[in-house]
């Protein structure tokens, strides 16, 4: 099995997620990418909340 095979394997629930998630997923992907870019260490668990709560309404 090639990688770009595992790697659509990967992604597939992402691409095939209806839009609302698929946006949840990158908002939490981005929030993410922009804590260990600053290195930080407090706790996500509220920020991705909110960004579920959001996304729900």
């Amino acid at each position: 099995m090639s990688q770009e095979a595992n790697i659509d394997d990967v992604q597939e629930p992402i691409t095939s997620a209806p839009p609302e998630v698929r946006q949840i997923i990158e908002r939490v992907w981005h929030l993410e990418k922009s804590r260990l870019d600053k290195k930080s260490l407090s706790h996500i668990n509220d920020d991705i909340l909110a960004i579920v709560k959001e996304a729900v309404r």
